[in-house]
């Protein structure tokens, strides 16, 4: 039952990590289009400015759990690397129960008054010409933080699993 929840929460990580992971592509081609425009033909456009910040919130924001899945993540693994995969898995419950988890919890809580006043006005770019969504860009926390949690819970599952099957091997070892 828990390998099934695994595979799904890094199937969910997997499919976003790699979705986004194309919008990068979608946000050079626009930053050197919004480049062509402005020095090429003196057009200026704040919309296609602020489209590629969203782009780059969305690619890191929506991308955390994805990077967190393969340990891209910044980590001093000075000691970790060389410990068992046993003692990698012990690093990984207490990393998530105590500091992963209760870190997106509290972001996610505080960020909900926040996104939810952006939502109440549908609050827009401040900028003349700017686009019109930033309680959707602000709504990418929350989101952020749910798929951090489903993946520190995944990679908790995943660590429970190695604790499992490398006890189950020391009891067989021990008969």
């Amino acid at each position: 039952m828990i390998n099934k929840l695994v595979s799904l929460a890094e199937a969910v990580s997997i499919y976003t990590g790699k979705c986004v992971a194309w919008l990068t592509l979608v946000m050079m081609l626009l930053t050197c289009l919004i480049v062509l425009l402005r020095y090429g033909f003196n057009i200026g456009s704040i919309a296609l400015q602020e489209s590629v910040l969203y782009l780059h919130a969305l690619v890191f924001m929506m991308g955390a759990a994805y990077t967190f899945k393969d340990d891209g993540h910044v980590r001093v693994d000075v000691f970790y690397r060389n410990f068992s995969a046993r003692k990698k898995a012990w690093v990984n419950i207490i990393g998530g129960v105590f500091f992963l988890l209760p870190m997106t919890l509290y972001t996610g809580y505080l960020s909900m008054d926040y996104v939810g006043s952006s939502w109440r006005v549908l609050e827009t770019s401040q900028e003349p010409g700017g686009l019109p969504f930033v309680y959707l860009l602000k709504t990418l926390i929350p989101l952020m933080m749910i798929s951090l949690i489903i993946q520190g819970l995944a990679d908790i599952g995943k660590s429970v699993g190695v604790l499992q099957s490398s006890s189950n091997t020391l009891t067989e070892k021990g008969q």
